[in-house]
């Protein structure tokens, strides 16, 4: 069994920043010479998260709307009153959503569906430099 580490730096915007990293992990995957097995895609942070969806503009508003809907900005957070960040919402977007994610990949490729694609959500309120942490596993 192989274990490999590599770790993908990203720009974003905040404010539910949606990026498609599926390329970027689909050649780290490649290049690491496992041909089977599984990559653990982890955000070491507590206002981001990690999912699956096609990526195309109509997913991706649904998805932010929804966010909207369902925990929204301008509500009133205890975290907002401790730290006076403003950024409440981000840390619940983010513990709903996950900071990891598993795909299996087989001979050297992601075993993803035709239009599902790894997506980064940054959901702070403000640009930030981020690292996403991927882990390589198998024969």
């Amino acid at each position: 069994m192989t274990v490999k580490t590599a770790s993908l730096h990203l720009s974003t915007r905040g404010n539910a920043d949606i990026l498609d990293v599926t390329e970027q992990i689909r050649r780290t995957v490649a290049e690491s010479g496992v041909k089977n097995g599984a990559v653990t895609v982890f955000t070491p942070s507590s206002t981001s998260a990690l999912t699956t969806i096609e990526y195309e503009g109509g997913a991706l508003n649904d998805l932010r709307r929804l966010f909207d809907e369902i925990i929204p900005v301008d509500q009133d957070y205890a975290h907002n009153a401790r730290w006076d960040d403003g950024n409440g919402h981000s840390h619940i977007r983010s513990a709903l959503l996950g900071a990891s994610l598993s795909v299996p990949f087989v001979n050297g490729r992601l075993t993803l569906g035709t239009w599902q694609q790894i997506i980064f959500i940054d959901f702070d309120n403000r640009p930030r430099q981020r690292e996403v942490i991927l882990q390589i596993i198998g024969d």
